[in-house]
């Protein structure tokens, strides 16, 4: 990633994962939006339009598959990053066969920032 700072948008139910997302990644995004469920993710994406989205898997009444592949579908050079606690590949192939550039376990948030880092910026 660049060192300029890019757009983020972090979807999670958890107001702690949102708290602690925002403080790993805050120096390398500006602004930063937040969502509680695909629903609202796919709503704001469309006012939006962020550089990068950190999608949670398991959230009602959308779940973050379902909501990735609504936003892909929509807008195909959306970057969406799955970040979520279940370390499975049944997942892992649903969200990448759902648009998803990425898949990251919440037991290390740190490996968020170091997925953002290592991505080129997309100025498309």
């Amino acid at each position: 990633m660049s060192s300029s700072r890019v757009s983020l948008m972090i979807v999670d139910d958890s107001d702690d994962i949102r708290r602690m997302l925002r403080a790993v990644v805050a120096d390398l995004a500006d602004p930063i939006f937040e969502c509680r469920d695909g629903e609202e993710a796919c709503d704001a994406y469309t006012i939006h339009h962020p550089d990068w989205v950190l999608m949670d898997v398991s959230m009602g009444p959308m779940d973050g598959i379902t909501a990735t592949r609504q936003i892909t579908e929509a807008f195909p050079a959306a970057r969406i990053v799955i970040v979520t606690q279940y370390d499975d590949d049944r997942f892992r192939r649903a969200a990448l066969a759902s648009g998803a550039r990425g898949y990251v376990l919440k037991d290390n948030l740190f490996e968020v920032r170091r997925f953002l880092e290592s991505q080129p910026p997309d100025r498309a």
